[in-house]
């Protein structure tokens, strides 16, 4: 590490308000162009590891998930997207998927890539970045528990599947951070221990950094999941990551604690930007919570701080405001400002 560059790095967590001009006129050279501009944003904001906004998975049939799960499961073969009616009557009767009106697809058959192609999407947003690019995809709990089974019987096994799929695509992903996301885990912290068998086959397979998202929810600005960490911490300490990426800001202030437990050789990104609320954080906040964090786990222990989760269902410039504060509060916490003001 260079003496300029910092301990403590910054990112976002993936997603990013949809410009409205795409939606209006969606082509794959707007979707070219759109990537261009959320990258430049973070990019001149000083962030440190960037992502492309999940444009990439942009779809206007389903901006309630910002395309996480159709994305995935439509394109992999041995699942049909063409649900029938008493499929989707069932389905609506699951607890956990009040955010859902229809499942994306039933799994008739054996899974296989199919026509996805993730390696084709991150290689081209690597191009278009000018800093380090992390790339995000869903993980196989959560596109397991969305999907209705007829082939499995299992749904550990159909995560597995999943899983197998996943990994055939990120080991042909070259971003310097691959990020499995997994938001449906935190509420049922019991299916953690075939869940985070399901994560390691993807993550073993990712050639660079890999890392694991989770947090309690993010649909229009609602949390979804109840719960806490400290019963996922048996789950995490079996995750074969860099670094996790997690939802701290709008958590009680106390739960932090539960985080020394974790194994000192998986890095913590601390959620320091809460992306429920509309109120753009200040420096001095956002400085103060790496200190408090610090103070609690010990100096060195926060490896990268970031929103909660993703932007996508906030205004662009609110949005674009809290990257900003990342590192303006990364910075004040460092002493990064004074040190740049003296070269």
């Amino acid at each position: 590490m260079s003496s300029n560059e910092p301990r403590i790095k910054t990112t976002v967590v993936g997603s990013y308000p949809v410009p409205d001009w795409l939606t209006a006129l969606p082509s794959s050279q707007a979707l070219t162009d759109a990537t261009r501009v959320v990258l430049g944003i973070q990019e001149s904001a000083g962030i440190d590891l960037v992502c492309d906004g999940e444009l990439y998975r942009f779809d206007v049939n389903h901006p309630e998930t910002n395309g996480m799960i159709e994305y995935f499961v439509s394109r992999m073969g041995g699942v049909r997207t063409a649900v029938q009616f008493e499929e989707v009557m069932a389905y609506r009767s699951r607890a956990g998927m009040r955010f859902r009106a229809a499942p994306p697809g039933v799994v008739d058959g054996p899974l296989s890539s199919g026509t996805l192609d993730l390696p084709q999407a991150c290689n081209k947003a690597v191009a278009l970045a000018s800093r380090p690019l992390k790339f995000t995809l869903t993980g196989p709990h959560m596109l397991a528990k969305t999907l209705i089974d007829t082939h499995y019987g299992k749904l550990p096994d159909l995560a597995f599947a999943i899983a197998d799929v996943l990994a055939e695509q990120v080991r042909h992903c070259n971003a310097a951070v691959i990020q499995v996301d997994e938001a449906n885990l935190p509420g049922s912290p019991d299916e953690g221990g075939w869940a985070a068998e399901a994560i390691n086959r993807v993550l073993d397979a990712v050639p660079g950094t890999p890392a694991v998202h989770l947090c309690f929810g993010n649909y229009g600005g609602q949390t979804i999941q109840k719960g806490g960490w400290g019963a996922l911490m048996a789950y995490l300490n079996a995750l074969h990551t860099d670094h996790i990426v997690m939802e701290c800001a709008h958590r009680p202030l106390e739960e932090l604690e539960v985080f020394r437990d974790l194994r000192p050789e998986i890095g913590l990104g601390l959620g320091v930007v809460d992306i429920k609320s509309t109120v753009v954080e200040s420096a001095d906040s956002i400085a103060h919570q790496i200190e408090r964090a610090e103070g609690l786990l010990g100096e060195g222990r926060v490896r990268y701080i970031h929103p909660d989760c993703g932007f996508w269902m906030l205004k662009r410039s609110i949005a674009d405001a809290k990257i900003r504060a990342l590192t303006a509060g990364r910075d004040l916490f460092e002493g990064r400002q004074v040190a740049d003001a003296a070269q």
